[in-house]
């Protein structure tokens, strides 16, 4: 049997935790998955994998093994981009994984572009708010809102986000305009369910304990909420100016001193980066400055 077919499968449980879910993926047979991995663990003499009949995971030295498959997977995959010369020439394929309110609004467009420039390259978008693992996920460039930690992952700046306060006209009318933070927990608050803690807000450097009475993971949604009158939220100010000019939401805080969060592409940091990967970065970079 094929030791590297056999490792590329395994690699493929690890990731959708499932025999079933990699049989559909690879539109193969469920007993093939199974009959593949269970010969790689014979031949390693190892146990990569508990079973149980709701969901596969990684033993102990499963954990470690995956990681010397997805490594030895993407360099055998460099070296034969670097024989056919992909390296050096904008082409193949990217997966791209970036929050939903900045890929509907913000990254659509680029994308569009960079595909009209280069024919060659077939991008595939997966949209969520969640953090991703870009090695278990199998993503070549994550999009994300943070102060990076130190991961051995390479990151290039894109924009700042500037947060802003906000509530709508029938809210304020209702309610009250709050003059100060510190009289959010007098009032209605619409919180991202993501950030932790979620009912923190952090205002000239000084943190405010809200009122939640709504929470959400997408971004859209809180806005949304915040236009139905259902109270004040914080979104980056790309977001909602639009509805600052058509007067459908009123900014509050006005006076406060803006925080900003910086937004990065994230890749691996591989030796060998596949020019399709550094050139997509780039472009974003000068497209948002």
């Amino acid at each position: 049997m094929d030791k590297l077919t056999c490792i590329e499968i395994f690699t493929h449980v690890a990731r959708l935790g499932s025999f079933t879910a990699v049989a559909n993926e690879l539109n193969i047979t469920q007993s093939a998955v199974s009959k593949k991995v269970a010969w790689l663990e014979k031949e390693l003499g190892l146990s990569l994998l508990h079973r149980n009949p709701r969901k596969v995971t990684l033993t102990n030295v499963g954990e470690k093994y995956v990681q010397f498959s997805q490594s030895l997977i993407e360099h055998i995959k460099l070296t034969e981009e670097s024989l056919r010369g992909e390296l050096s020439q904008v082409t193949g394929s990217l997966r791209i994984s970036a929050p939903s309110a900045f890929a509907t609004q913000l990254l659509a467009k680029p994308i569009s572009d960079f595909v009209e420039l280069h024919p060659d390259v077939k991008i595939n978008v997966s949209v969520t708010d969640r953090h991703i693992d870009l090695y278990n996920d199998d993503i070549d460039i994550a999009i994300r809102a943070a102060h990076l930690k130190d991961s051995g992952l390479k990151a290039k700046k894109l924009m700042d986000h500037e947060l802003c306060y906000f509530a709508s006209h029938e809210y304020i009318k209702e309610f009250g305009e709050p003059c100060h933070p510190d009289q959010l927990s007098e009032h209605h608050c619409i919180t991202y369910s993501l950030m932790s803690p979620s009912n923190i807000w952090t205002i000239n450097q000084t943190k405010y304990m809200v009122e939640e009475v709504l929470t959400s993971d997408n971004p859209e949604v809180i806005v949304q909420f915040s236009l139905f009158g259902k109270g004040i939220a914080a979104m980056p100010r790309w977001m909602v100016q639009s509805f600052f000019d058509s007067n459908q939401l009123k900014e509050i805080f006005i006076e406060s001193q803006r925080s900003r969060l910086p937004m990065y592409a994230v890749y691996k940091g591989d030796d060998y980066l596949p020019h399709r990967i550094r050139t997509f970065v780039d472009y974003l970079s000068h497209y948002f400055e």
